[in-house]
């Protein structure tokens, strides 16, 4: 289903979204087709965003493009010590 499909069946709401396909441009994914699963309330939106299994996604029908920004950037990781509440942040490149 294209994404202007499911702004029209789930107007200005958060929906958890499988998606199907998608290219990207530069340093974006442009998501070019989506199944949804189901409206997820505003109060449910970030926990499910952040529970959402890989290839599903959080995203609201006010946008008009499904768009998703690519980070290229070193990650932060963290790396435990003997000291469980000592967690040091290091950069990789």
């Amino acid at each position: 289903m294209k994404w202007q499909e499911v702004r029209e069946l789930f107007p200005d709401q958060f929906v958890l979204v499988s998606i199907l396909n998608y290219h990207e441009e530069g340093n974006k994914k442009i998501v070019d087709e989506v199944a949804p699963i189901r409206a997820i309330s505003k109060q449910d939106a970030n926990k499910e965003f952040f529970q959402a299994k890989p290839g599903n996604l959080v995203y609201h029908t006010s946008n008009q493009e499904f768009v998703i920004r690519l980070r290229r950037d070193p990650l932060m990781r963290v790396r435990r010590s003997n000291d469980e509440n000592l967690k040091i942040l290091e950069l990789h490149t």
